[in-house]
């Protein structure tokens, strides 16, 4: 095993952010995780990065950074209905989606164009347009650090929620996701129904629908609306869409008429966090080379040297100023390093 040190974090995360890891090192088979378990000077300070795609930045990171580059996508199970594929965690996300597609393989294509690693997939239960990671997830396969074994955690294990799971909490930094396994159709189960897929098929003449055009209709809706993080430093949605109660939505419909929402269950309905961040005036703003994207007021960027902190900083008036207008606590989606 490798380990390099004082190495610059700049090329590994989507943000652009200048900072140093004390150790760094590239994870491409499996055997090196107990070469890893077993160096004392690591213990408790083992970082796991994928695509860099959900992190900030915000000071010099200790201990070690190990930069997930296990390959291999393998079919472990089928029958007439399912296929079960199973994706070493170091797999582009973008890439797995699009060759479940070639294959005819079903319950991921509206998760399109979402960066990152398969890895980093069940940690934050990844969702876009009305579908969720959770949804196709069998088992997920790591490494405990301590315990040092493989251990696989089926669906209900993983805990999940919205952009949540046991990896944020119980196990986290406890374990390291090697591979995860995934449960897909034969038999395609169409979802148009979210956001503009609909309006972008038709405007795409999309006449017999498949997969493949849901998933071309939502590369371009994400394309058209996301900056690209090789032209712009950002990390997508900054901040997770909150869940309020009925009295309280009802009391901001008041005031906010058109306020929109989503219903999640009897009590509570999700607003758009967008929708709160624009009301409060932060689209389009920027401070030095930090600021809130002009056509997304979900995704804050980094225009060139900004430092974490500053991004940190912007987040942060950004909670206070929807805490104090509509009485929310935005929460951050973004993992902070």
């Amino acid at each position: 095993m490798q380990v390099q040190q004082n190495i610059s974090l700049l090329p590994y995360n989507t943000f652009g952010i200048d900072m140093p890891a004390a150790y760094f090192a590239v994870l491409n088979n499996e055997t090196m995780l107990a070469e890893i378990a077993d160096e004392k000077r690591f213990s408790g300070q083992i970082h796991a990065l994928g695509g860099g795609s959900n992190i900030l930045l915000s000071k010099p990171v200790e201990g070690l950074v190990v930069k997930n580059e296990l390959k291999g996508i393998q079919i472990v199970k089928e029958d007439d209905a399912h296929v079960w594929l199973q994706v070493q965690a170091g797999e582009v996300w973008h890439e797995m989606v699009l060759r479940a597609i070639q294959n005819n393989w079903a319950g991921i294509e509206n998760l399109a164009l979402i960066p990152g690693t398969v890895g980093a997939a069940p940690i934050q239960n990844i969702g876009a347009y009305g579908v969720e990671a959770k949804e196709t997830i069998d088992t997920v396969t790591a490494w405990h650090w301590n315990e040092k074994v493989f251990i696989n955690y089926t669906n209900k294990e993983c805990a999940f929620g919205y952009r949540d799971s046991i990896f944020k909490h119980e196990m986290k930094d406890k374990v390291f996701i090697s591979s995860v396994t995934f449960k897909l159709n034969k038999q395609p189960e169409f979802n148009t129904t979210y956001g503009a897929i609909e309006q972008e098929l038709q405007k795409m003449n999309v006449s017999t629908l498949s997969i493949k055009a849901i998933a071309d209709a939502v590369i371009a809706i994400r394309s058209s609306k996301l900056p690209d993080p090789k032209q712009i430093g950002n990390a997508g949605s900054f901040f997770k869409n909150p869940s309020i109660k009925m009295d309280h939505f009802e009391l901001l419909q008041t005031g906010y008429p058109d306020i929109p929402s989503y219903p999640t269950n009897a009590s509570h309905v999700k607003i758009p966090a967008a929708w709160l961040i624009e009301e409060c005036g932060w689209k389009g703003t920027r401070r030095g080379d930090a600021g809130v994207h002009e056509k997304q007021a979900l995704v804050l960027v980094n225009y060139g040297h900004a430092k974490g902190a500053d991004i940190w900083q912007l987040s942060t008036d950004i909670l206070q100023s929807v805490n104090e207008r509509f009485g929310i606590m935005l929460e951050r989606e973004v993992q902070v390093w």
